[in-house]
């Protein structure tokens, strides 16, 4: 009873004690309870418009974070994919018959050295042929294909090789040998070459691959850098990873270095295939000797023990023959004459001669030899096209050579001097098939052989200067005509800088001791008239407009020069540029020019000759010379 008591009491005071929570009024506590709200607890009932708009709010801002991230990740994945596309390494796989320019079946495709060229190759009985015009042109130049009379031929110092098309036959000389296969064939108007036989007289190595069909040339020997390869890649077609692939190569295969990039190598494979590895690709860079045995033709010359003067005579008919002791005895230090004596006299390669063996006899009598010169002009033919026709037959220049050896034989002379200016572009391999096949026949016969050519210049690169060097004794340069007649304006025939121009451009190709530098012994009066409105008007459109003047002009020799001079009452005057005295009149309504050539202006292009070491000086021609020459000449000579 007791305890129950003080529970009850215990329990009266609790309820007394929560009926003022927090010291709050008993009928605030009673509000509050009579609104449905419980102490502590949040409303259970709608909630408020702030609330609701703060839970809008809310969700826009997450799902907004979302699309932000959802933007995020897509870029990412694009970018990964570009990133992707352009980095990662291209498996794509490079035509190769697009590469080697294949066209149809059959085609053999060809790697000369460092470079693809066109697929004009083929395998037939298990050999390799090339067509003429690759192995021409890349490989060999020697050969010469006479697609007129379908013989290919190739000239040894002093044998000729033949071979017809379709046989296994082939001449040295007149000596018969063989091949176990044919050595040339021919498809429609194309030539094709057995690359065995093309070895034989080439300094080359070659490599025959399939998938597709290809040959690797090389003709290039000795240093070479060369690397091997650091592990298993690929050969691309450009520099670049997404570039196509050419090839695969193994670790531990060596490569060919043809040149660097910053980041790629561009390589040759043992194979051909020409392409690009990256630098990490590769290690053990090295210069890497490259040989192959093989037994050089020797090309011998004839080379005089003494500074060569020579002065060409142009001698026009026989009677003039007789005037050479004449001609002779005002000179001094003369060392050799060539005579204008042959012309072609027609396309079948015959020819016209007023050689004589008594104008020879006596040159030796005076120990001076005598070349004589055969022309291409101002003789039976006198034109591009008929020297073409000439040349371009097998058997025409055959009779030309025949008939030059048989001529130079019979009157006795020491050497050929070629002459031949009517030489085209097309022309040109013919041209210098004539100068190799005259040569044999000059080295068999111990005759000098030289041969006459413009100051070099890209418009008569045709003359193979080069090759010229290799075959011919002596190349002169005719350091005149500078200005010519039938020029449309007036000018020196022989400036100093053109002569030196010449003469170092020749010392490109043709070795010093080879080389003779000509010089004028004529000059040209120049003579200038306006051109008249019906003129002008009826050039217009052409080159000749624009020119406003007429020009014409005669040659003269040194002492008829300067006969013009006196008669104009004119004084002459020193061109620095031109390194020539130089006078100027006007008389008859026209305008007078005139650049001398005298001692003043031949000795500096002497002493050219003498600072080049060159193997002497030639005059054109004997008989317009001042008597003053020939000591300042001599100077030089001796």
């Amino acid at each position: 009873m007791e305890d129950r008591g003080r529970n009850s009491r215990t329990y009266n005071n609790r309820k007394k004690t929560s009926a003022r929570p927090s010291g709050r009024p008993v009928s605030q506590s009673r509000k509050r309870r009579t609104s449905g709200q419980t102490p502590g607890r949040r409303p259970t009932g709608r909630r408020s418009s702030a609330d609701r708009a703060r839970m809008r709010r809310r969700r826009q801002r997450n799902r907004m974070i979302q699309l932000v991230l959802l933007i995020i990740l897509v870029i990412a994945a694009i970018a990964g994919i570009v990133i992707w596309k352009r980095y990662s390494p291209s498996k794509e796989q490079y035509d190769m018959k697009k590469y080697y320019g294949i066209e149809k079946d059959g085609q053999l495709g060809i790697t000369v050295d460092n470079k693809v060229v066109e697929a004009k190759g083929k395998l037939s009985d298990g050999k390799a042929y090339v067509a003429y015009d690759v192995v021409r042109d890349y490989i060999n130049s020697r050969f010469y294909w006479d697609s007129n009379e379908n013989v290919l031929l190739y000239m040894l110092p002093k044998d000729m090789i033949s071979v017809d098309v379709g046989s296994k036959d082939y001449s040295v000389s007149r000596e018969k040998k063989s091949e176990d296969y044919v050595i040339l064939k021919t498809e429609g108007n194309t030539a094709y070459i057995a690359l065995d036989f093309v070895q034989q007289y080439t300094n080359i190595d070659y490599e025959v691959s399939s998938n597709p069909d290809h040959v690797m040339i090389r003709t290039k020997w000795g240093k070479t850098d060369v690397a091997t390869v650091k592990k298993n890649t690929q050969v691309r077609y450009q520099g670049g990873v997404k570039s196509p692939v050419l090839a695969e190569l193994k670790k531990k295969d060596e490569v060919t270095i043809i040149e660097s990039e910053e980041n790629w190598k561009k390589i040759r494979t043992k194979e051909g295939v020409i392409g690009y590895v990256k630098n990490n690709a590769l290690k053990n860079e090295e210069k890497k000797n490259i040989t192959r045995k093989f037994d050089e033709q020797n090309y011998s010359s004839i080379s005089k023990d003494y500074t060569i003067n020579m002065a060409w005579h142009n001698v026009t008919n026989q009677d003039a023959n007789k005037g050479v002791a004449q001609k002779i005895a005002q000179t001094k230090g003369l060392t050799t004459l060539a005579p204008t004596w042959v012309h072609v006299a027609d396309t079948s390669g015959n020819i016209t001669s007023i050689a004589s063996s008594d104008y020879v006899s006596y040159a030796h009598q005076q120990n001076i030899e005598v070349w004589m010169t055969v022309r291409d002009f101002d003789g039976g033919i006198s034109s591009e096209q008929e020297s073409y026709e000439l040349l371009s037959y097998t058997s025409r220049r055959e009779t030309l050579i025949t008939q030059l050896i048989a001529e130079a034989l019979r009157v006795g002379v020491d050497g050929i001097n070629v002459d031949f200016e009517k030489i085209s572009d097309k022309c040109g391999e013919h041209y210098i098939e004539f100068i190799r096949e005259l040569s044999v026949k000059c080295r068999q016969n111990d005759l000098v052989l030289s041969v006459d050519n413009y100051v070099p210049k890209s418009f008569n690169t045709q003359y193979d200067r080069k090759e010229q060097g290799i075959v011919a004794d002596y190349v002169v340069i005719m350091g005149y005509d500078e200005y010519y007649a039938g020029s449309p304006e007036a000018g020196p025939v022989s400036s100093y800088n053109y002569v030196k121009e010449g003469i170092e451009e020749t010392l490109k190709e043709v070795p010093a001791k080879k080389v003779i530098s000509g010089i004028p012994f004529f000059t040209r009066l120049w003579k200038e008239t306006p051109k008249t409105e019906e003129e002008l008007a009826s050039e217009k459109g052409t080159d000749a407009a624009e020119y406003s003047v007429n020009v014409e002009s005669v040659a003269y020799g040194m002492d008829n020069a300067q006969a013009q001079i006196k008669q104009a009452g004119v004084e002459t005057t020193w061109d620095k540029k031109a390194g020539q005295n130089y006078a100027t009149w006007e008389a008859d309504g026209a305008k007078y020019e005139i650049w001398l050539e005298d001692a003043k202006s031949i000795e500096p292009k002497l002493k050219l000759m003498q600072k080049y070491k060159l193997a002497g000086t030639a005059e054109w021609s004997l008989g317009q010379e001042s008597t003053d020459i020939w000591n300042l000449i001599q100077k030089y000579v001796n």
